[in-house]
């Protein structure tokens, strides 16, 4: 077996692949390393593939085109599926990450039980680009912070790093990353719990333009909700079903506010309950528990109604059980009203969880994501 893989994701980099390819291949020899070099790209229109065709005359390159996919992250995971060595490495194609450190990483790897090893910006050593403005800067930092959740690693959402294959095959069943951050995927998902990070200098790109749009940034935002899910899961799946009911007291108080000076009181009440209600369930269905929302939408929207329903009796059968009950919240009336809320809530919660918003098969629920995402990450 080879020791080592390494995959560089390319779209468009032909002019960089020139220089890092006998870089890379230098650093291999330099630290005595047996890899191979697969470059995953996503059938660019410039020169990549006669590039990549002339280097692999001189160099271990192999070269995957995809016809039919675009992405980094499943780029990635193509290269992953595709490699032999014991250990997989990730870089860039843009010339950001120095070849040079190859071996560091590849030797922190070998000391157990290291299982995961970054080429961190953020650590003592390492450095991003002097020619970076305060703006990019300030999005990384504000990123990283926001993945604080998952690990403790100081440059988690780095593009340069190394695991073994074992622990990438352990765990390929489920990774469905989206967007570019495959490294914080990987880091969560095949659950690597010791990790190393070797300082590294972070540069620009030389050629080519940044392929990390306002709407790669957006999805950046929806894989973060997809490991909170996966991480913490019914913890997650309750913080975020919680936050959606307290937007639902602001709808309504301002459907309220807004009605009653239109329509009769009791048709107003009644009104304003019925739209918080449904823009709850909306944004349940498309966010809480969005791994649901390919299912018939009438169905569920009876079924949540009926949740309603039953967390608002368990609220007010709790609150009359205590305050007519105990004569501590017999003289507590609000204590014995903010209880039945939170009772009522757990149940209703739960009724949402496991049947208004039942979670398929798992077969079912990939094909969904497919469907969903187009089969782009």
């Amino acid at each position: 077996m080879l020791q080592l893989s390494i995959i560089i994701p390319a779209y468009c980099e032909a002019e960089n692949l020139k220089v890092l390819i006998p870089r890379v291949n230098q650093a291999l020899t330099a630290a005595s390393l047996d890899a191979e070099i697969i470059v995953v790209d996503d059938n660019s229109p410039d020169e990549t593939i006669p590039v990549c065709e002339a280097l692999s005359a001189s160099y271990p390159l192999r070269l995957i085109t995809r016809k039919h996919e675009r992405g980094l992250s499943s780029a990635v995971l193509a290269g992953m599926d595709a490699a032999v060595g014991e250990f997989l490495l990730v870089m860039d194609a843009d010339l950001s990450h120095p070849p040079e450190k190859i071996g560091e990483l590849v030797s922190a790897l070998h000391q157990r039980p290291t299982d995961f090893v970054i080429g961190s910006r953020y650590i003592e050593g390492g450095s991003t680009a002097q020619s970076r403005g305060w703006y990019r800067k300030w999005k990384s930092r504000v990123a990283t912070w926001l993945s604080r959740p998952f690990t403790s690693a100081r440059d988690p959402l780095a593009g340069f790093f190394a695991l073994r294959r074992q622990s990438y095959q352990k765990a390929r069943g489920i990774l469905n990353p989206i967007g570019y951050k495959i490294g914080l995927e990987l880091l969560v998902k095949c659950r690597c719990q010791n990790v190393v990070e070797i300082p590294v200098d972070f540069t620009d790109r030389v050629t080519g333009t940044s392929k990390f749009s306002l709407k790669e940034q957006l999805r950046f935002l929806k894989h973060l909700k997809r490991l909170f899910d996966f991480k913490y899961q019914n913890y997650a799946y309750f913080t975020q079903f919680a936050l959606i009911g307290l937007t639902g007291v602001f709808v309504n108080l301002q459907m309220l506010a807004l009605l009653s000076h239109w329509i009769i009181s009791p048709l107003a009440v009644a009104l304003a309950i019925w739209t918080s209600m449904s823009t709850n369930f909306l944004l349940n269905r498309n966010i809480t528990f969005s791994y649901a929302k390919h299912q018939p939408v009438l169905k569920q929207y009876l079924s949540y109604c009926g949740s309603c329903l039953t967390g608002a009796v368990c609220n007010w059968l709790t609150t009359m059980v205590l305050s007519q009950t105990f004569p501590f919240f017999e003289q507590r009336i609000l204590l014995a009203a903010f209880i039945g809320i939170l009772v009522g809530m757990g149940f209703n919660f739960l009724l949402c969880r496991y049947l208004v918003f039942s979670r398929h098969k798992p077969e079912v629920e990939i094909a969904a994501t497919k469907k969903e995402l187009g089969h782009i990450d």
